[in-house]
């Protein structure tokens, strides 16, 4: 088609040509060319009148008519030279009538003219007005064979356009006909060549998505239609390859699920014992360390007088073991219970959870002499406000207890958006302590782990480890700012509380979940 077009573009181009320089011929140069020779003859009879009045009257004004009859002529034959250059018969014949208007003038014209007196009339010699008069007459007989040629030629011009014309309207309808054949062959061929193989590919390909992955995927016609059969059918493959490990992942994925249920089963059973065990801590442990510490007191209180320094220590150290060791049951009991027993899913204040915790601590603080400094209002986030109240009292009862020997601690305690985490707080608890070095940034948050003496300062090394459980079963995270060099600065993250959606479930329920 491409060829077709192309061809057909050029052959178009080179009629229209064609009949455009045949209408420019016509247009440009025959018809001017008749229309020069017609001012041609009209000059030429100007001056054969001029002439025949000047001799008749000898009045010099019929010589203006002569005079500009030949300026005329000279201009009018130059321009029809220029029409007629590459037409030898029109040549011929302008060479012709000049030759003879030339003869008529040297024989009759001039001489006539240099007879006759200005302002003396006399009569004409009749011999010399018959000569002029058949030297005109030639001039006219070269006039009539110069008008027959240009007729002639104008009506070669018509005819050569009329004939380009019609050649030019047959090739175009030709061109047509042509287009429309072509265009039917190509839908034939594209019907025959794409279209079919292509409804066989889509029939097979419809195949295979309704479920039958197992037929095979043959393709023919063009090249690029049997490309795209193979690559279909490569495709098949893969997803029936892809269908066959998911089928058995599915299995896998099954068999853990069993195996995870079993886990979870024999998971519940261990929670059971573990919780049989907290009681055991909490009631049949604690008996008896209340009454060797009970006893170790009436034996202290009764023997205290008779015994030596080493026996009276030795007695303090027992009492001091077994009030630690039911501080230790305690605490891990406390550490245990979190987010087991009292599992509370409610809005909570956050301000509202430290105003109580700083109630608690309300005689350390006084006897600190600590200044807390706190945001006036902080957003609510979901959770159990008991633990709530248990996170800020260890942190802020922390940089009570680890505050600087030389001055009175500062508390501080701010709270944002989290930048990195959207829907989320980002809160602080910044004090003006000792610190903590930076390379026990992970120790502090273990269960049991100390920095420091219990001389120097006492507990059990459980705080942040509970902190740090607190926030993780509440959706965030926890972290020591090792950049802060002031003291000691812990972060933590939160969940921002959320309206619930349609089922009821707010969108950090869902997180926690």
């Amino acid at each position: 088609m491409t060829l077709l077009v192309l061809l057909g573009t050029v052959i178009g181009a080179a009629l229209l040509n064609r009949t455009a320089q045949a209408t420019d011929t016509l247009l440009e140069g025959v018809q001017p060319a008749q229309t020069e020779a017609y001012r041609l003859q009209s000059a030429m009879v100007n001056q054969e009148t001029g002439i025949r009045g000047y001799a008749i009257t000898a009045d010099k004004r019929f010589l203006t008519p002569y005079i500009q009859g030949k300026k005329n002529e000279a201009e009018s034959a130059a321009r029809l030279r220029r029409l007629v250059a590459d037409r030898p018969e029109l040549r011929d014949d302008l060479a012709a009538v000049e030759r003879q208007a030339a003869a008529w003038r040297l024989n009759y014209a001039e001489p006539l003219v240099a007879s006759v007196t200005p302002g003396k009339p006399k009569a004409v010699d009749l011999r010399t007005v018959e000569r002029g008069k058949e030297d005109f007459d030639k001039l006219r007989a070269g006039w009539a064979d110069q008008n027959t040629h240009m007729t002639r030629v104008v009506e070669e011009g018509r005819a050569h356009i009329a004939q380009e014309r019609t050649l030019r309207n047959s090739v175009l309808v030709a061109m047509v006909a042509a287009f429309l054949l072509t265009g039917v062959a190509l839908a034939v061929f594209v019907r025959l060549l794409v279209t079919r193989p292509l409804e066989r590919l889509r029939t097979a390909s419809r195949r295979v998505s309704g479920g039958d992955f197992e037929y095979v995927i043959s393709g023919d016609g063009p090249t690029d239609l049997t490309a795209l059969a193979v690559d279909v059918e490569g495709m098949r493959r893969r997803i029936v390859a892809e269908l066959d490990a998911s089928h058995a992942q599915q299995r896998v994925l099954t068999t853990q699920a069993a195996d995870l249920d079993a886990q979870a089963i024999e998971l519940r059973r261990s929670n059971v014992e573990l919780e049989q065990f907290a009681y055991v801590a909490s009631h049949d442990l604690q008996e008896p360390l209340r009454k060797v510490a009970s006893f170790c007191q009436l034996l202290e209180k009764r023997y205290y007088d008779k015994l030596d320094d080493r026996g009276r220590q030795y007695i303090d150290f027992a009492v001091d073991g077994a009030k630690r060791m039911q501080v230790l049951i305690n605490d891990l009991l406390t550490f245990s219970r979190v987010g087991r027993l009292t599992d509370d899913r409610v809005p909570v204040g956050l301000d509202k959870a430290l105003e109580k915790a700083m109630m608690n601590l309300g005689t350390a603080v006084e006897e600190s002499g600590a200044r807390v400094e706190r945001p006036a209002e902080m957003p609510e986030v979901v959770g159990d406000p008991t633990l709530f109240t248990m996170l800020w009292q260890n942190l802020i009862g922390n940089a009570l207890k680890f505050r600087h020997p030389d001055r009175a601690p500062q508390v501080t305690i701010t709270c944002e958006t989290d930048p990195d985490e959207p829907g989320s707080l980002r809160l602080s608890v910044t004090d003006n302590g000792i610190g903590i070095p930076g390379e026990f940034a992970e120790k502090v948050f273990v269960i049991f782990q100390r920095l420091h003496s219990r001389d120097a300062y006492g507990g059990t090394g459980i705080g942040l480890a509970l902190c740090k459980k607190i926030v993780e079963h509440h959706g965030g995270r926890i972290w020591l700012d090792t950049e802060y060099s002031g003291g000691t600065r812990f972060r933590f993250t939160l969940p921002v509380a959320t309206a619930p959606d349609e089922t009821g479930t707010t969108s950090e329920e869902k997180a926690l979940t």
